[in-house]
């Protein structure tokens, strides 16, 4: 089988070394803000350049909003904060038409966009906002549009919301709801900073220096860069992997682990192979590859699945993790097709 033309092969390969220089100026630019994690950065990364959204759990003071907010600053994209109450309305969230007076003096209405209309959009504190609120937030991820008093109304492209929400706190929440849970790309644990970490958070905040975002490159840029990942090729073992994986997730299948039996309610939907699969072409393309190997998507399970797995009552009695399912699920399914 012949492989593309050589235009076509050059194209490509300077595409991907602009993608890694994209991501590249995002690390760096994220570095001089957000001290530590590079994990959790990296997975934010390909989460925004697959065009997915992104849970971001951890307790107050973590720096969640400081770094989709640098995000938003490094790259030269429309970006806005919407700081989620139980009293924000969808309107406030979408837009809405207002009456509008024209220069003949005639009057009609105009609509007002939200600020969901953004490329990146941080979703403060997504579960303070009542479910007809959250709603609004799930039509404008799953559809890219939004519809107020019957007209839709496009959303722009790259579109992607980060949410975050606080686990400690639960009084005045409203829980997302499974659906809605599920629309998300990667969920995302931000942790406590160990001690180098926290000293240089400290130097950075309490001393004179201010450090911002330099923002480079653009919407056109990483539109590319998202049509680019497409294109990379999935080894057959690892999309025998993935497939594998995500049934394993199901506790009334044969391929579930005794964990999953024991402790799981509901599974991953086809939502999670999908993630996972676009996100280990990420991690492949970042590596300088053009396949998708075992190893990838190894690396992205475990976001992937992170909030796809609904505990029953013995696991959360027994206060399983999520994450020590998922570990059983990795050791349990074997490489190979």
């Amino acid at each position: 089988m012949s492989g593309p033309p050589p235009d076509a092969s050059a194209q490509i390969e300077a595409q991907a070394d602009t993608f890694r220089q994209v991501v590249a100026h995002l690390r760096t630019q994220i570095g001089c803000v957000f001290v530590g994690q590079p994990a959790l950065v990296d997975h934010l990364l390909v989460a925004f350049f697959c065009r997915g959204h992104v849970l971001l759990e951890g307790p107050p003071g973590l720096g969640k909003t400081l770094l989709v907010r640098t995000l938003g600053e490094a790259l030269d994209v429309k970006y806005s904060r919407i700081q989620c109450t139980p009293d924000l309305m969808p309107g406030d969230v979408t837009g809405t038409n207002i009456l509008s007076e024209r220069p003949g003096g005639t009057r009609e209405f105009v609509f007002q966009p939200g600020p969901i209309f953004a490329n990146v959009v941080l979703a403060d504190e997504l579960n303070r906002a009542t479910p007809r609120t959250q709603a609004a937030f799930l039509e404008a991820m799953q559809e890219r549009h939004v519809t107020v008093f019957g007209t839709t109304h496009p959303l722009d492209d790259p579109f992607a919301v980060f949410a975050t929400q606080n686990p400690i706190e639960m009084e005045g929440t409203y829980p997302l709801p499974e659906a809605q849970l599920d629309r998300f790309f990667f969920k995302l644990t931000v942790k406590m900073p160990d001690i180098a970490d926290l000293a240089e958070i400290l130097a950075r905040t309490t001393g004179t220096q201010d450090a911002r975002a330099t923002a480079g490159f653009g919407a056109a840029t990483v539109r590319e860069m998202g049509d680019l990942i497409k294109q990379v090729v999935v080894a057959d073992p690892a999309l025998q992997l993935a497939l594998r994986i995500v049934r394993a997730t199901h506790p009334d299948t044969s391929d579930a682990p005794p964990q999953v039996k024991k402790y799981v309610r509901y599974g991953a939907s086809p939502r999670a192979a999908q993630a996972i699969i676009l996100a280990a072409k990420a991690v492949a393309l970042l590596a300088g590859r053009y396949h998708a190997s075992a190893d990838d998507v190894r690396l992205v399970v475990r976001p992937a699945l992170n909030h796809r797995l609904i505990r029953n009552f013995h696991g959360e009695m027994e206060q399983i993790s999520v994450e020590a399912i998922t570990q059983s699920i990795l050791e349990a399914v074997p490489e190979g097709s």
